[in-house]
C-alpha cells in the first residue's frame, strides 16, 4: 500500500483521467445518428445496424485486449499502460473526425477499442490504493466519473454537433491529448515491485484469464450476476440515441440533454447516497437494490412513449447506480494484490463479451421492430428485453452470491498477507 498522500492524488488523478475519457466517448453519442446517415447515406433503422458494427468491433478489440493490459500492468506498472491508452484514445477520436469512409471509421474504433481496454487497469489502479474500508467507495468514484461524464460529455456533444457531425470528433481529440499530458506530469506508479508477477501469456488472453479466475473462492457467481446486469445494460449505449431519433423526433442536443440527465442521476447517487449506504447496509444488500432498480428502469424506458416520461424513469430508477461499485468491490476483496489487474481484466472481458453480443443484437431488434417490414412497429423493444436480462441478473446474484461475513472477509485477505512478498 503507498502512503495517503499519494493515494489521494493518485485516485484524483484517475478520476480525473476516466473523467475526460467518458467526456470524450459521450461527446459523441449524440451525433452518431447524424453522422451515419450523413457518411453513408441510408435511413435512421439502416444507420442503426452500421453504428452496431461499429460498437461491435470497439467491444472486440476490449475483449481481446483487457487481459493483455491487465496482465501488462500486473508487470510493469499501472502508469506506462494508462498513458499510452489515453495518447491511442486521442488518436483514435483525430482518425474518426477526419473518416471520408466507413471502413476508415470502422479502423478508428478498432484502436478505440484497444485503448479502451485500459480501464482494467484503472480498476487495478483503484484496488492497489484501497483497503477493505474504502475499497467500495473508490469503486464508486469509477462510477462518479462516468456519471459527471455522461453529463457533461452528451451535453456538449448535442451541442457541437449543431456545427456539424464532425466536431465532436475532433473536440474529443484534443480533451484525450490535454488528458495524457495531464498524466504524464502527475500521475503515480501505485504497484511496487514486490506485487508485480511475470508476464504469461497463456493467462493474458480472454479464457485463460477467466479459468485463472476459478482459483478464487466466489468469483464465479459474482461474474455471471456481472455479465447479466452487462448484457442488459448495454443496450443504452447501442440504441438510445436510434430509439431517441424514431420514437421521439429528438435532435442532437435533446438526445445529448436527456444522457445528461441519465448521468447527472447517476453521479448523484454515487456521491450521495453510495457512500451512507454502504457503511449501512453493506456490500451485498447495496448490490440487490441497485440490481433491482435497474431492471425496473429498463422496463419503464421500453414503455415510455412519449419523450418525457423518459425523464420520469430516469430520476425514479436512478438507484441503479448503485450495482457496479459494490459487485467489483465484493471481486476485489477475494484476489491477492499481485492479481487485481488480471481480475479487472477478467471483468472488463466479462464486459466486452456483453458488448460483443449487444450492439448487433439490439441493433438488430430496433431496426426489425422499426423498417418497413416490422411485424409490429414498437421501438421499446430492445429495452424489453434488456429487462429480461437484467431481471436475471437480480435472481442470480440474490440465489447464489453468497452474503460475506467478517470472518469471511478475514479469511480471504489471509492469503494475501501471507503470500504478498513472492510475487
Amino acid at each position: 500500500m503507498i502512503d495517503e498522500k499519494t493515494a489521494k492524488r493518485g485516485l484524483a488523478l484517475v478520476f480525473t483521467t476516466l473523467l475526460l475519457d467518458v467526456i470524450g466517448f459521450g461527446i459523441i453519442m449524440p451525433v452518431l445518428p447524424a453522422y451515419l446517415q450523413e457518411l453513408t447515406g441510408v435511413g435512421v433503422s439502416e444507420a442503426a445496424i452500421e453504428g452496431g458494427w461499429l460498437f461491435f468491433v470497439y467491444a472486440a478489440m476490449q475483449f481481446f485486449f483487457a487481459p493483455v493490459i491487465g496482465g501488462l500492468s500486473d508487470r510493469f506498472g499501472r502508469r506506462p499502460v494508462l498513458l499510452a491508452s489515453v495518447l491511442t484514445f486521442s488518436i483514435d477520436n483525430l482518425i474518426c473526425a477526419v473518416a471520408w469512409s466507413y471502413p476508415m471509421l470502422f479502423i478508428g474504433r478498432v484502436l478505440a477499442g484497444i485503448s479502451g481496454a485500459s480501464y482494467s487497469t484503472t480498476s487495478a489502479f483503484i484496488a492497489d490504493i484501497s483497503n477493505d474500508d474504502n475499497r467500495a467507495k473508490n469503486f464508486g468514484l469509477l462510477g462518479i466519473a462516468f456519471g459527471v461524464g455522461f453529463v457533461i460529455g452528451p451535453v456538449l456533444g448535442g451541442l457541437l454537433g449543431t456545427f456539424g457531425p464532425r466536431v465532436p470528433f475532433y473536440f474529443a481529440a484534443a480533451l484525450a491529448f490535454v488528458n495524457f499530458l495531464i498524466a504524464l506530469v502527475l500521475l503515480p506508479e501505485t504497484l511496487d515491485q514486490k506485487h508485480r508477477r511475470r508476464f504469461e501469456w497463456k493467462r493474458a488472453n480472454p479464457i485463460g484469464t477467466l479459468l485463472q479466475m476459478r482459483n478464487y473462492q466466489g468469483i464465479g457467481w459474482i461474474g455471471l450476476a456481472f455479465f447479466l446486469m452487462t448484457l442488459g445494460h448495454m443496450m443504452y449505449p447501442a440504441v438510445w440515441s436510434f430509439v431517441s431519433t424514431y420514437r421521439y423526433g429528438w435532435s442532437e442536443t435533446q438526445i445529448g440533454l436527456s444522457l445528461g440527465a441519465f448521468g447527472l442521476c447517476g453521479a448523484i447517487v454515487m456521491a450521495t447516497v453510495l457512500p451512507r449506504v454502504i457503511p449501512k447496509l453493506g456490500e451485498w444488500r447495496t448490490a440487490a437494490i441497485g440490481l433491482a432498480f435497474t431492471a425496473v428502469s429498463a422496463f419503464g424506458y421500453a414503455f415510455a412513449w412519449q419523450g418525457w416520461m423518459i425523464y420520469a424513469v430516469i430520476v425514479a430508477g436512478c438507484l441503479e447506480a448503485l450495482a457496479d461499485p459494490p459487485l467489483r468491490s465484493l471481486a476485489a476483496a477475494k484476489v491477492p494484490p499481485s492479481a487485481q489487474g488480471e481480475l479487472q481484466g477478467a471483468m472488463t472481458s466479462i464486459f466486452s463479451i456483453t458488448s460483443i453480443i449487444t450492439p448487433l443484437l439490439y441493433t438488430a431488434i430496433f431496426s426489425w421492430f422499426t423498417g418497413p417490414d416490422a411485424p409490429v412497429v414498437f421501438a421499446g423493444a430492445p429495452y424489453l428485453l434488456g429487462g429480461v436480462f437484467l431481471a436475471l441478473a437480480l435472481l442470480v446474484f440474490v440465489a447464489k452470491v453468497a452474503k460475506p461475513t467478517p470472518k469471511e472477509v478475514e479469511r480471504m485477505h489471509a492469503p494475501e498477507a501471507a503470500g504478498a512478498g513472492g510475487h
